[in-house]
C-alpha cells in the first residue's frame, strides 16, 4: 500500500533535527566552579546559654550546635563565583528560657590567606511550639561573590563560621568539649 505522504516530508523533520544538533551541543560541558573551603571553628559551634545564677541544667537557657554548613557555587558576574551559604543548627530550649522563643547569634569570616576580608555577624531566629523543646533552624541563604581569575579559583577562600559566644561562654566550650 503507498503511503499519501510525499518522501520530502518524512525527511524534513530529520534534517531540522539533524540541523539544530550541533548548535544544542556547541557550548562545552561546564563543571560548577570551585567553591571556597567551609571551616566550623570546633571551640565556637556550640552554645550553652545560662540564666546567670549558676551553670546548672535548670540554669540552662538554650543550647544550640551548628550541625552543617551546605554550599553552593556557580559562576556569577565576569570574574566572580557566586556562593550560596546555608548554616543548620539544632537548638534545644532549656528550663531558664522565658517565652517560646529566642535568637542565636552566629558569624561567617571570609578569608584570602591570613588576610580577613569580611566578617559578618547574623541572627538565626529559633520558635519552639508548644510542647516542643528542641527544634532544627536553618538560615536563610547567604549569598557571597568571590573574585576568581584563571590562576586563582574561588577555592583559594575560606569561610569560617562559628557561634558568636561571649568569652564566658567560649570559656565554657573549652572546659566542656562537646562528644
Amino acid at each position: 500500500m503507498q503511503s499519501w505522504m510525499p518522501k520530502t516530508a518524512l525527511w524534513l523533520p530529520a534534517a531540522l533535527l539533524a540541523a539544530m544538533l550541533p548548535a544544542a551541543c556547541s557550548q562545552p560541558d561546564q563543571f560548577a566552579p570551585a567553591c571556597p573551603a567551609l571551616k566550623l571553628l570546633p571551640d565556637a559551634a556550640d552554645l550553652s546559654s545560662f540564666n546567670g545564677r549558676g551553670q546548672d541544667v535548670t540554669d540552662l537557657v538554650l543550647s544550640a550546635r551548628i550541625t552543617s554548613v551546605p554550599a553552593t557555587c556557580k559562576a556569577g558576574s565576569r570574574g566572580k563565583v557566586a556562593a550560596t551559604v546555608d548554616v543548620v543548627m539544632v537548638v534545644n530550649r532549656g528550663p531558664a528560657l522565658e517565652g517560646r522563643s529566642a535568637q542565636v547569634p552566629y558569624f561567617l569570616t571570609v578569608m584570602d590567606g591570613d588576610k580577613m576580608l569580611q566578617q559578618k555577624d547574623y541572627l538565626m531566629p529559633v520558635v519552639f511550639p508548644p510542647n516542643v523543646d528542641q527544634g532544627k533552624a536553618t538560615s536563610e541563604d547567604i549569598f557571597m561573590e568571590f573574585p576568581v581569575t584563571p590562576q586563582k579559583s574561588a577555592a583559594a577562600y575560606t569561610i569560617y563560621v562559628g557561634i558568636r559566644l561571649t568569652q564566658e561562654q567560649l570559656q565554657y566550650n573549652r572546659r566542656n568539649p562537646a562528644p
